[in-house]
């Protein structure tokens, strides 16, 4: 199939991953593949670093030039499947599509956090008509879009996202140190996420602050906005000799195998975090929140632990509880590691992919 993907986004996170690893695994496969996004995104120059064709649009805004632009390159590349990713780009590709051509692309909107949609006419028409299907990273996603627009449930299938298990998985914890320059013998709490207010940093360093052990650091894996108040917080709680933040990381992998604890204290728009996924594949014990589509992979105090968003004092307690029992830590992260291998498979994920774009483009 030749299929387009548009992304507006200039963010980098787990949905820009997430478009890549899945253009790279489709390309794998035979399918033509094109990224259309803005020029200044950083998604345009991970794709070039990653040999994913792309190139650069001026889709960034809701304006008319990126609809006229859109349109001219949609005709020249005369996709099967054009795939939306944020609200920008999904309004634009919708507009070349279905205003300026008589039978336009089919278009495929992948819906990738949990942050509530308009429930107007417009968006309706965005998701209904204009869309040939809805993606969702998952089942909690898929319910609320059916029922807040009114939507056929089987016009929104739920894909949630592949992680390559060969990069995340156990590894040797010593050695992740001793290489990355970490304390071998003290217990490691760690976070690997975009560092925007609603990955919760701001919650985990206090509630890493009330610990009470010395002894116990903490590692912020990431970069993003909330940088420069998350290092004037950690020095303000007296910490921040004790909290590394090394900022984005290519070795993802070994960060994970260095870690005792993975936390990501999310309080909306998440969907299914990728990081919580590679950390359950690294075999790491989770403490998480029940936000977004989350609960699907983690079920409290079997393959993880859930605590209320917001609630510095519980996820204390989750920590302390954590740290202080290295049975519960062992038995937590073996049954992640099983789910993970079981179901986060990237193959998994393009199959499903599949069967969503053939669906729509229908027999060849």
């Amino acid at each position: 199939m030749n299929i387009v993907h548009t992304e507006s986004s200039c963010a980098w996170g787990g949905q820009e991953i997430r478009v890549l690893s899945e253009m790279a695994g489709m390309m794998a496969r035979g399918h033509r593949m094109l990224l259309l996004c803005p020029a200044e995104a950083r998604i345009f120059a991970e794709a070039n670093k990653r040999g994913i064709p792309v190139e650069a649009l001026p889709i960034g805004r809701k304006r008319i030039g990126g609809v006229l632009a859109l349109r001219r390159r949609l005709r020249d590349a005369e996709p099967d499947v054009v795939v939306t990713h944020s609200s920008t780009d999904s309004w634009l590709a919708a507009l070349a599509s279905k205003f300026f051509w008589r039978k336009g692309p089919h278009i495929v909107r992948v819906r990738h956090i949990s942050a509530p949609v308009r429930r107007g006419p417009p968006t309706r028409w965005l998701y209904g008509k204009a869309a040939a299907r809805i993606v969702t990273t998952g089942k909690r996603l898929r319910d609320e879009l059916i029922r807040d627009l009114d939507l056929p449930p089987t016009h929104v299938v739920s894909v949630p996202t592949g992680i390559d298990l060969a990069r995340y998985a156990p590894g040797d914890r010593t050695a992740a140190r001793r290489q990355l320059g970490l304390a071998e013998s003290a217990p490691i709490v760690g976070i690997v996420a975009t560092l925007r207010s609603w990955k919760g940093h701001r919650y985990l360093l206090e509630a890493f602050a009330k610990l009470g052990d010395g002894d116990v650091q903490l590692v912020i894996v990431g970069d993003g906005p909330g940088r420069d108040n998350l290092r004037r917080q950690a020095a303000d709680l007296g910490i921040d000799a004790r909290v590394v933040m090394p900022g984005n990381r290519e070795d993802v992998g070994t960060w994970l195998s260095a870690l005792d604890v993975f936390v990501l204290p999310s309080y909306a728009n998440e969907g299914v975090p990728q990081a919580i996924m590679q950390a359950q594949a690294s075999g790491l014990p989770v403490i998480t929140t029940p936000v977004g589509s989350i609960s699907e992979i983690v079920v409290d105090r079997s393959t993880g632990l859930l605590v209320p968003p917001r609630d510095v004092a519980k996820l204390r307690d989750a920590l302390a509880e954590l740290l202080g029992d290295a049975a519960l830590r062992r038995r937590l992260g073996d049954a992640a590691l099983a789910q993970a291998r079981e179901r986060y498979s990237e193959a998994r994920m393009l199959d499903r992919m599949e069967e969503v774009f053939r669906g729509v483009v229908g027999p060849a």
